[in-house]
């Protein structure tokens, strides 16, 4: 069961001047996919363009305009629109570096938001983390992804049919709903978390084995990865909930409430898988120790038992000329009499004692 890396190497900005476009992270080579999708009340339009030029009329439309990019690993790409959009270079260089914890920063006329959407593979259940960058601005969004494939499908959906509030609200509004699939994702995998957690600790009371702890293991390095993706999303959500900056309507305010009490969820259960893991150490460890317990105690009384047989043996196992008993015929059959009786009674002595 492979286990998710809590730290990457991020020594190759080292030395260099602040801004400096250097792709962090994972190696990628396909190529970037730029989708626009850009809609008000009425209208709708969605295409793929070819070139990161296409997005630019965008820019000043007065319809909300989502522009997603599948790929931060080129840095002419993400250049060009940090030019064209005036965004700052230092958080091109935060776009390009997906090591960044969850983050929100107000630039007064866009927000600059860094999330991490989570996935759970069916096969061998390891979690995988990408980054998303969203800048937020008065009439468009922009989201930068690592690779292609999200959790915003139904968000899509409810665009292209106009269902739901979104295609009646600003970006800031679809800015919300991206950070809401995001959190409610992270429910999707904590519930396999929760159910692989129930089948350890069943098979745990059943049959202890050195197996099931590194599950345990595995499975508590995993919640710690969780955690240092979810714990500073409360910061994040918080921070937009104040309705401190313009770009955050009063009406979308509410609904950050609502993920934030996600947030809050998500943290608390992730919190509480944690201790159950740490629990099923604690149970694990106790168990061993009953059953080295019980080892010792048949062991004991099995060397008990043949303590004062061992005796009576090695007693008349000495090599004297004269010794009592030696020449009467009956003598083997009263002393292996003798010895049986007294294993039987030590035997029934530790049955009422309950020993045994």
């Amino acid at each position: 069961m492979p286990r998710p890396r809590l730290f990457r190497k991020t020594s190759k900005m080292v030395g260099l001047p602040p801004g400096t476009l250097v792709h962090i992270g994972e190696k990628r080579t396909g190529e970037v996919k730029i989708t626009v999708i850009d809609y008000d009340e009425k209208q709708f339009q969605e295409k793929e363009v070819k070139t990161v030029e296409e997005c630019f009329p965008f820019k000043d439309t007065p319809t909300v305009t989502w522009i997603n990019i599948n790929g931060v690993h080129q840095e002419d790409i993400i250049e060009k629109i940090g030019k064209h959009f005036d965004i700052h270079p230092l958080l091109l260089e935060d776009i390009m570096n997906t090591e960044q914890r969850p983050k929100v920063e107000d630039f007064e006329s866009y927000l600059f938001i860094v999330l991490k959407m989570l996935y759970c593979n069916n096969e061998d259940d390891e979690i995988k983390s990408e980054q998303v960058s969203l800048i937020v601005a008065p009439t468009f969004v922009i989201s930068f992804q690592e690779i292609e494939g999200d959790v915003f499908n139904t968000i899509r959906e409810r665009i292209r049919s106009g269902k739901g509030r979104v295609r009646k609200m600003g970006a800031d509004y679809l800015a919300y709903a991206l950070m809401d699939a995001i959190v409610d994702n992270y429910f999707v995998v904590l519930e396999k978390f929760g159910e692989k957690i129930e089948d350890i600790e069943e098979e745990l009371l059943v049959n202890p084995t050195r197996d099931i702890l590194k599950s345990i293991h595995i499975l508590k390095r995993k919640m710690l990865f969780l955690r240092k993706s979810v714990w500073p999303l409360r910061e994040v959500i918080a921070g937009l909930e104040k309705g401190e900056s313009p770009l955050v309507k009063k009406s979308t305010i509410i609904f950050l409430r609502d993920v934030y009490d996600h947030t809050i969820q998500v943290m608390d259960t992730t919190e509480t898988f944690r201790e159950m893991l740490s629990e099923m150490i604690d149970a694990y460890l106790s168990s061993i120790s009953n059953k080295t317990n019980e080892i010792v105690k048949v062991l004991t009384i099995i060397a008990t038992i043949f303590i004062p047989l061992t005796f009576i043996a090695s007693l008349y196992g000495m090599n004297f000329q004269y010794m009592p008993g030696l020449d009467w015929s009956l003598s083997f059959n009263i002393i292996s009499l003798a010895m049986l009786s007294m294993a039987i009674v030590m035997l029934i002595y530790f049955r009422i004692k309950k020993w045994i």
